[in-house]
């Protein structure tokens, strides 16, 4: 982890393949390597939803969980390594039981919909379990530590919450409300179709 990046084009993955943190190489397309791309694309997506108006705790929160996830995926990237801390998966419960505390409790399924921020944080949410699932597979054939797949799995609920948070917070003014799967709606249209 002692390497800084000061040149971006070096040539060295031109062979299909990608250095890691232990001075490794591995082709780019090992489970490692999708693992830690799933979790880059799941932060940088998370930056996309820091774009949008949000809550002063929930921007707070998101900053912070960008910079676990870099932490997760410099992780994923060492062979080894250890630098996701357990408290970071603590973190988080204390966030979902805070966020969850003051919505009403789901009688129905709700749709990735509402307000932008909403919608993008469902966005995230899907991407975490996709990176979840990677790092699973990735367990399945190396050693990788519990933390990694915790917190990620923690982050999805997580971000389901706050995409509840984000509708009743309507900052764009274009939700108020989570979307709800309207099932006997669906039965009525099939029934006329």
């Amino acid at each position: 982890m002692g390497n800084r990046l000061s040149q971006i084009a070096t040539r060295t993955g031109d062979d299909g393949t990608t250095g890691l943190s232990d001075g490794s190489r591995v082709p780019k397309d090992h489970l490692r390597v999708q693992a830690m791309g799933d979790v880059d694309e799941l932060n940088s997506n998370l930056g996309l939803l820091l774009a949008e108006p949000l809550p002063g705790d929930v921007r707070e929160l998101l900053v912070t969980i960008q910079h676990e996830l870099f932490n997760l995926g410099g992780e994923l990237s060492w062979p080894g390594g250890e630098l996701l801390k357990d408290a970071a998966v603590l973190r988080l419960d204390e966030a979902l039981a805070h966020h969850n505390e003051h919505l009403p409790r789901l009688k129905e399924f709700i749709l990735p919909a509402g307000t932008r921020s909403a919608a993008i944080a469902h966005v995230c949410r899907t991407i975490a379990r996709r990176a979840e699932r990677t790092v699973i597979t990735l367990a399945g054939t190396e050693a990788i530590r519990a933390a990694p797949r915790q917190y990620l799995n923690r982050l999805s609920d997580l971000l389901f919450v706050l995409s509840r948070v984000l509708n009743r917070a309507n900052l764009d003014g274009l939700g108020g409300d989570d979307v709800y799967w309207q099932s006997e709606r669906m039965k009525r249209l099939d029934a006329e179709d």
